[in-house]
């Protein structure tokens, strides 16, 4: 695997043993035009895996970069991937959904590539959005197969569609965050 573009662009990503599904180069590619410059955007990286997506955001600029994954067979990798990042960056070697009800500060973006085989993925953005983890405007972003498409509303709480995009049996779900649906004290 290659980063597709940015400062680190051509850079080599390894693979971590154990079970893995990188995201396509193409979609890597596509995600990252979509997006944009990140220069002074906070980026979370949900289910890293290699930490190929973090790696991306900060080659565009994202800084800080935080990367969750809960197997920790894949941390020597993952950091050995990050060695050349020069922006902020951390790896949290935890499970998602514990990080998700400790974290206590907020994102610009926060990307999720959960298991294809992982059941009620939706329970990630219920998450982020009612413990107030995205800044207002902030983007959630997962990586989903094409049969749970349907099972996706157009809105979770506070977090609102503003785009999707497939890619062969892949889909990307981009949910703005609104903050219609904040309590006085996350005000």
């Amino acid at each position: 695997m290659r980063i597709t573009g940015g400062q680190y662009c051509r850079r080599n990503i390894i693979c971590p043993p154990g079970i893995i599904r990188p995201a396509m180069d193409r979609m890597r590619e596509s995600l990252f035009s979509i997006l944009g410059p990140l220069y002074g955007t906070s980026f979370l990286d949900l289910f890293s895996g290699s930490g190929c997506v973090a790696i991306e955001a900060a080659s565009r600029g994202a800084s800080p970069v935080h990367l969750v994954e809960m197997d920790r067979g894949k941390k020597d990798t993952i950091e050995k991937n990050l060695s050349f990042v020069k922006e902020e960056k951390h790896l949290f070697i935890m499970d998602v959904n514990r990080y998700l009800a400790s974290c206590a500060r907020k994102y610009g973006i926060i990307y999720a590539d959960p298991p294809f085989k992982l059941e009620d993925k939706i329970k990630i953005a219920h998450k982020v959005s009612k413990n107030g983890l995205l800044e207002d405007e902030g983007l959630f972003i997962i990586h989903f197969p094409e049969e749970e498409d349907s099972s996706w509303p157009d809105k979770i709480e506070s977090l609102k569609l503003c785009d999707r995009r497939k890619y062969g049996r892949s889909i990307l779900r981009f949910y703005k965050n609104d903050g219609e649906n904040r309590t006085d004290e996350q005000l």
